[in-house]
């Protein structure tokens, strides 16, 4: 059984190979105990205090990735007016973004919804570590510092009261945040093999 579409990006590792290995066999489901990420997985699992996951890769979680990959790009804030998005406001949308998309690919290699939302939540920066770990590749230096900051992303959508100071926004702008938000999402599609959302390209020449 093979989910990846034939545009999937190859690693060095072969990782449509690995993703067949993790998938589940036709009669119920078959758990890997061991792959080329074990041991990127257990040094983060012993870092953050994780209980390990069992990566499992099914039909529902490869559609559920797809649904993460499409809100991601619904969230995409250079798809709103400016005129509607404070600065903040665009790392809060900046977040949400990062994190689906993230999300997107754990899913397509195996972790479970329930163990993203145990042990991840809405921390873009430890996302962003654990989808490294299993063949993401997306090694950007600013990516990750932007990771960061978005961590948590609830906070750029909290009032601040009583003189209380402003989070750190890294010094980055709009300029540079919807640039790295967009090598994140094409990343995805091209690991995952997700299609793009319906009316994508109209999307972008209107946000352009």
């Amino acid at each position: 059984m093979n989910f990846l579409s034939d545009d999937s990006v190859a690693s060095p590792t072969s990782r449509r190979a690995l993703l067949q290995a993790l998938t589940v066999a036709p009669v119920a489901a078959l758990a890997v105990p061991a792959s080329p990420w074990s041991d990127a997985l257990a040094k983060l699992y012993e870092a953050h205090d994780d209980e390990p996951a069992i990566l499992i890769r099914t039909r529902e979680r490869r559609r559920l990735s797809r649904v993460r990959y499409h809100r991601a790009e619904d969230f995409m804030p250079d798809r709103w007016p400016r005129s509607l998005l404070g600065w903040h406001d665009l790392l809060y949308h900046a977040g949400i973004t990062a994190q689906l998309g993230l999300s997107a690919h754990l899913l397509d290699v195996g972790f479970s919804d329930t163990w993203n939302a145990r042990h991840i939540g809405l921390r873009v920066a430890k996302s962003l570590a654990y989808a490294n770990a299993t063949g993401f590749s997306h090694d950007c230096p600013d990516m990750a510092r932007l990771a960061l900051v978005l961590t948590p992303y609830w906070k750029w959508n909290r009032p601040r009261l009583f003189g209380e100071p402003e989070p750190d926004d890294g010094g980055f702008s709009p300029e540079r945040v919807l640039p790295l938000l967009r090598a994140l999402l094409d990343r995805v599609h091209d690991v995952t093999g997700h299609p793009r959302p319906r009316g994508w390209r109209r999307r972008g020449k209107e946000a352009l």
